[in-house]
């Protein structure tokens, strides 16, 4: 494989952008708006910057991976070429469906379509295509950069050829790949957003306060960031929705959202990208504040 096609110029799509490009991939990256697409090359070009600063990456290798970079608008034009489309749009199953099945219809045959969600069905997904062999889950971890892991997600008709392939294919990024077979949230979101609710809710029922939570969590099992302060890097609306399809999933209620979650989301407090989740970042991230009072009423 040599062109990507990656659709979602977000934090997780330039990131998965970022790492084909300055891994010699010629890439793809789709979006409906330019401005989008835009601020897309303006982080990842930021984030070259920052690898120079460290001494991880030459000029050079920043001139080669964005030169490696092109920014599309429509779908058919940019998913045309491709021996591989990553789909990382918003967490919607509705989304996600119309996308499959327009990009069924505008891949060359041989294209593997994966996404990379972290807890949609990659089977639903494939259900739409008529290409369910080499419909497959690549779900990168974020700062993708940065971050090792790629939960890869075998749907139910997933081929073992095209599985080999995208094992491979992780590794040329320097990733790490772990099969994984395709249940709600998979292995990450089903232990990662269990134990996030619960912080949720003995913040809720008043246990402990915000940075009492975060700080038993990192010091007393070695987590390099709390649970809430995750929570709000990831996005509340991004972990409700997780939580949500788990919930659907297996019809088990250790799944449930906690009510304070539901508000938070409803509210438009959802953590880093608004600017005010559990802490408040309207500082830029700087200084930790705790938000507000969270105890149930």
């Amino acid at each position: 494989m040599k062109n990507i096609a990656v659709i979602g110029s977000g934090t997780m799509g330039n990131g998965i952008a970022h790492v084909f490009a300055q891994n010699g991939f010629n890439v793809s990256l789709i979006d409906i708006r330019q401005d989008a697409l835009d601020k897309a090359i303006s982080t990842i070009s930021a984030n070259l910057d920052r690898m120079i600063s460290k001494g991880t990456i030459s000029e050079d290798v920043k001139a080669s991976t964005l030169s490696n970079l092109k920014t599309f608008t429509s779908l058919k034009e940019g998913v045309s070429k491709s021996d591989l489309v990553v789909e990382a749009a918003t967490e919607n199953i509705s989304i996600k469906l119309d996308l499959f099945r327009e990009l069924d219809a505008f891949c060359q045959p041989h294209t593997i379509l994966a996404s990379n969600t972290s807890s949609i069905s990659i089977t639903k997904i494939a259900s739409v295509t008529k290409r369910g062999d080499k419909i497959i889950g690549m779900h990168f971890m974020n700062p993708v950069p940065v971050m090792k892991l790629v939960e890869v997600i075998r749907g139910y008709s997933t081929s073992d050829e095209v599985t080999a392939t995208i094992f491979d294919c992780s590794r040329k990024l320097g990733k790490i790949p772990v099969e994984v077979n395709d249940y709600p949230g998979f292995v990450a979101n089903r232990i990662l957003m269990p134990m996030i609710n619960e912080a949720i809710y003995s913040l809720y029922e008043g246990v402990a306060g915000v940075e009492e939570i975060d700080t038993v969590m990192k010091l007393g099992m070695a987590h390099p960031m709390g649970p809430l302060q995750l929570a709000d890097f990831i996005g509340l609306d991004v972990c409700l929705s997780i939580l949500k399809v788990m919930h659907d999933g297996f019809g088990n209620p250790k799944y449930a959202p906690c009510p304070l979650l539901v508000n938070m989301v409803v509210s438009g407090n959802l953590g880093r990208k608004s600017g005010k989740g559990f802490y408040d970042y309207s500082s830029g991230g700087k200084d930790l504040v705790v938000a507000g009072n969270f105890k149930k009423k």
